[in-house]
């Protein structure tokens, strides 16, 4: 079982670099098991819990816009270049994004006080856990018969993670 916490630190609790060697895989699904940690934090919280509801809905999108943009940059082309076959599984992942985004764009509106900040969130939950689903059953494990270099893969992804800003 993996041992990754949310806050970027490896199993031994030293912070990870982007020189840090780790495949792609390995970087995506550590992104996705932090996501729903952060879900499930948001979950456990009291109606009345606002601010850190707000806080933790914050933490959440601005976790998924850095993770949606290392696949949409990096590893979403290498997977398309990789096969022929993998462009439909592809596609179908951008336009997934592309409504994870719009309800992303709602929730950073939105103050945790206000109707349908919670269900938003719930929503959001739902299909980040549908979307997660299909890359770790279907485009991963392509990914691993593939020739991609998952290792230089996860160091670019890695390395433009650390450099994005939000």
């Amino acid at each position: 079982m993996r041992t990754s916490t949310t806050s970027g630190k490896t199993a031994k609790g030293a912070m990870r670099t982007p020189a840090d060697s780790m495949d792609a895989i390995t970087l995506l699904t550590e992104d996705h098991e932090n996501v729903k940690a952060l879900f499930e934090q948001f979950e456990a919280l009291s109606d009345r819990a606002h601010a850190s509801k707000k806080k933790l809905a914050t933490q959440i999108c601005e976790e998924l816009i850095k993770h949606s943009m290392i696949e949409e940059e990096i590893f979403y082309p290498a997977m398309r270049e990789a096969r022929k076959d993998n462009e439909d599984m592809v596609d179908e992942a951008t336009v997934e994004h592309a409504s994870a985004k719009d309800l992303i764009a709602q929730i950073q509106e939105m103050d945790a006080s206000d109707d349908l900040f919670d269900a938003k969130v719930k929503v959001l939950s739902e299909m980040i856990d549908h979307h997660v689903g299909e890359e770790e059953g279907e485009m991963f494990p392509k990914a691993r018969d593939s020739k991609l270099d998952l290792e230089e893969l996860g160091q670019q992804m890695a390395q433009r993670k650390a450099e994005i800003i939000l």
